[in-house]
């Protein structure tokens, strides 16, 4: 893994999408550390006072608790974005929790900075605007996801959004984590996992699971997938490589999303 300089932004996309003086806003206030598969980031109620954004590797989980135990995955998110006050300027209890599922480097930054940045820079507020945006529709994506498709195609959804942050076939998730994250027991997902490999579409090895054929993976999973990297691209100009991992991020509004530079239509012009 690159070594980088203690407060470098280097390893998360929407920081490396910044150019040089949108970066100096933000670099004196920046702390990097390592975290661990399984720590907790913030649980529901607590107070979130900085940002976190993954990088290098490292992909972090939204979950909700559940009185039961369970717990429900609502978006998962790696070193294209960032976690807590990404809206708000921070310091406002969290709804739900952030769990690490793969270990890596992590770039804090305090909400009240990152505030300050926004406000000095419209390149930054734009550029958070439109990942929350993003962000946003991975939950509203996933809720869908939930109550509408099978265990199998949520299963492989969630697997390929993992891939698109690894960009690797091979993802560390166990057969716990991938329970988890889909709300049932771990008896019921063997019997799912059985299937899909049968199928051809995954394969099962130690603490791992492997995508064989990414097409036919994306083929079989729902629509969910394919409709948030959408929604990625054309919003946040997310870039994608040939193995399905995000690449890059553009910093610039792009111009389907400006407002149009003729005078605004009235009312009285669209009247019939």
């Amino acid at each position: 893994m690159p070594s980088f300089p203690l407060r470098s932004l280097d390893g998360n996309l929407l920081l490396e999408a910044l150019d040089h003086d949108d970066r100096a806003l933000l670099t004196p206030y920046v702390e990097r550390r390592e975290v661990g598969r399984g720590d907790v980031l913030f649980r529901a109620g607590d107070d979130v006072s900085h940002v976190t954004f993954p990088a290098q590797g490292c992909v972090v989980t939204l979950v909700v608790p559940l009185q039961d135990g369970k717990s429900v995955e609502t978006a998962t998110v790696g070193r294209e974005g960032a976690i807590g006050g990404v809206v708000s300027h921070g310091y406002l209890p969290a709804f739900g929790q952030a769990v690490v599922q793969v270990a890596g480097p992590v770039i804090r930054i305090d909400a009240d900075r990152l505030a300050e940045a926004k406000h000095a820079s419209k390149a930054v507020r734009d550029l958070f605007v439109r990942y929350a945006d993003c962000l946003l529709a991975q939950v509203l994506q996933s809720v869908a996801c939930n109550a509408a498709h099978t265990i199998e195609r949520r299963c492989l959804r969630w697997l390929l959004t993992l891939q698109d942050r690894l960009g690797t076939p091979d993802l560390p998730v166990t057969h716990e984590v991938l329970a988890d994250m889909l709300g049932v027991r771990r008896a019921y997902l063997t019997g799912v996992l059985g299937r899909l490999r049968r199928e051809g579409l995954i394969e099962i090895g130690h603490r791992r699971l492997t995508l064989p054929n990414r097409e036919r993976a994306e083929a079989a999973a729902c629509e969910c997938h394919a409709a948030v990297r959408h929604h990625f691209a054309e919003v946040l100009g997310a870039v994608y490589a040939p193995g399905g991992r995000m690449v890059a991020v553009d910093a610039s509004e792009p111009d389907r999303l400006k407002p149009p530079s003729s005078a605004a239509v009235t009312l009285r012009e669209l009247a019939p």
